[in-house]
């Protein structure tokens, strides 16, 4: 009976075995492909300034607009969300995540990171896209720290973008953000973490962890167990050895200006990068073409907590976008 109960618990170990294998080796490191004679759906490694950098690029047909989503962090990827909450914008845009330097499928470059060489890459691969796909130019989105990177992209060469879209917007000064942080939670004095934030809601409406976004990205198929082991890593390095050698760096002044139309799509609940404080900023900005987009039920990551809200405000945006520059 002993040797019975042993080879089947030996039978089911390696029963488990082989499904972890199945699903997190050989169904992964690919991104599934999409239907007609126009679509796309790669993932490969590009070279940008001189260093392999991962992308994945889907889109139901390559006529459509281009769009570059840039993460967060500043080695917080987002391409492992993708497969989760961008399936309807597929069909309007030809969709782009790109892991920088040192982030997610990007982790093995181990050099410097510099803003400077960031903002170099992002534009290189904006180059890139539009003659790859033979546009005059490509939509640029933001979330979070990308926001910042995005908006100092389009004010090195605004000749490459459409517009830029900002969410989870960075905006405002270090005690501003504090200040409105504090008054959130209820406290008189200090800071909050983001694991505080987290459990408080304002990462995530209606959610108290982190976990949720953990969860959907352990089943991207463009990631295998490794890529998914080196989210936290890379996020945790690339923060820790960013060099900020131009300016102005997150909450120590700010853009006045842009040569494009802008929108911010804010979360109603965000207080990771306060959403009050963003909408303040776009008020200020100078720009041809400005709007903001509220999502009600969400917080840091529209995108993502209200992914049909967010495909219908993209689809919107590009209309106008094209009316303005139709004048």
């Amino acid at each position: 009976m002993l040797r019975k109960l042993l080879a089947g618990l030996g039978i089911v170990l390696l029963l488990g075995l082989l499904a972890v294998y199945f699903v997190f080796f050989a169904t992964r490191d690919r991104t599934p492909g999409l239907p007609g004679d126009h679509s796309i759906a790669v993932l490969e490694a590009i070279d940008l300034g001189g260093v392999p950098q991962s992308i994945l690029i889907r889109g139901h047909d390559t006529r459509n607009p281009v769009l570059l989503f840039l993460h967060g962090g500043p080695g917080m990827p987002a391409m492992f969300l993708a497969h989760d909450f961008q399936r309807a914008m597929e069909r309007d845009f030809v969709m782009v995540h790109w892991d920088r330097r040192g982030a997610g499928k990007s982790f093995a470059y181990d050099g410097e990171q510099r803003v400077s060489q960031v903002v170099a890459d992002t534009l290189e691969l904006a180059a890139l896209l539009i003659r790859r796909f033979g546009k005059e130019r490509v939509y640029l989105v933001g979330h979070s720290w990308g926001s910042y990177l995005g908006m100092l992209a389009v004010r090195e060469n605004p000749s490459l973008f459409h517009a830029f879209i900002g969410t989870g917007q960075i905006a405002g000064s270090r005690d501003e953000v504090r200040a409105e942080r504090r008054g959130f939670a209820g406290i008189s004095e200090g800071d909050l973490t983001e694991d505080e934030l987290f459990r408080l809601g304002g990462e995530l409406h209606g959610e108290t962890s982190f976990w949720p976004i953990l969860r959907t990205g352990l089943f991207a198929p463009e990631y295998d167990f490794f890529d998914a082991l080196n989210v936290g890593r890379g996020a945790n390095l690339v923060g820790q050895r960013m060099l900020y050698d131009m300016g102005p760096a997150p909450h120590d002044g700010e853009i006045a200006a842009l040569d494009v139309p802008v929108f911010f799509f804010l979360g109603r609940f965000d207080y990771n990068t306060p959403s009050s404080l963003a909408a303040a900023y776009l008020e200020r900005l100078e720009s041809p073409l400005k709007e903001t987009v509220w999502f009600e039920e969400s917080a840091h990551f529209p995108f993502w907590e209200e992914p049909d809200a967010f495909h219908r405000a993209l689809v919107r945006t590009r209309q106008m976008v094209e009316e303005f520059e139709s004048f």
